[in-house]
């Protein structure tokens, strides 16, 4: 993995870092997903800047600590939290997104 050094990965949390199958409010994460868990880990320890992604934070009662609790646990450590992407994302990680060819409006999977 080569990341621009001023480049940053965007990790979407529930669903792709931590299991997910429904809502259970902004207290409840569910049990890290060990390949993604591993991965970032790797990310990390090669110098790339990881941030989560989470819709979370635009929770009424969203409360940072909880993520940071959760990652700590997940032997992954603090990392910086979003909900925003710039200019310097390079990549990506979510389960709901359905990649597209750059400039076009086509999937990459070719599907229609």
């Amino acid at each position: 993995m080569s990341v621009q050094q001023d480049g940053w990965i965007g990790v979407d949390l529930d669903g792709t870092l931590a299991y997910f199958d429904h809502w259970r409010g902004s207290f409840h994460i569910g049990k890290p997903i060990p390949a993604m868990v591993d991965r970032v880990k790797k990310w990390i320890v090669s110098g790339a800047n990881v941030r989560i992604f989470t819709a979370r934070t635009t929770q009424p009662d969203y409360d940072e600590s909880v993520v940071q609790d959760w990652l700590a646990k997940s032997g992954i450590g603090p990392l910086p939290v979003t909900n925003q992407k710039d200019f310097a994302l390079v990549e990506f990680w979510d389960d709901l997104c359905v990649q597209v060819r750059q400039n076009t409006g086509q999937r990459v999977d070719g599907e229609i």
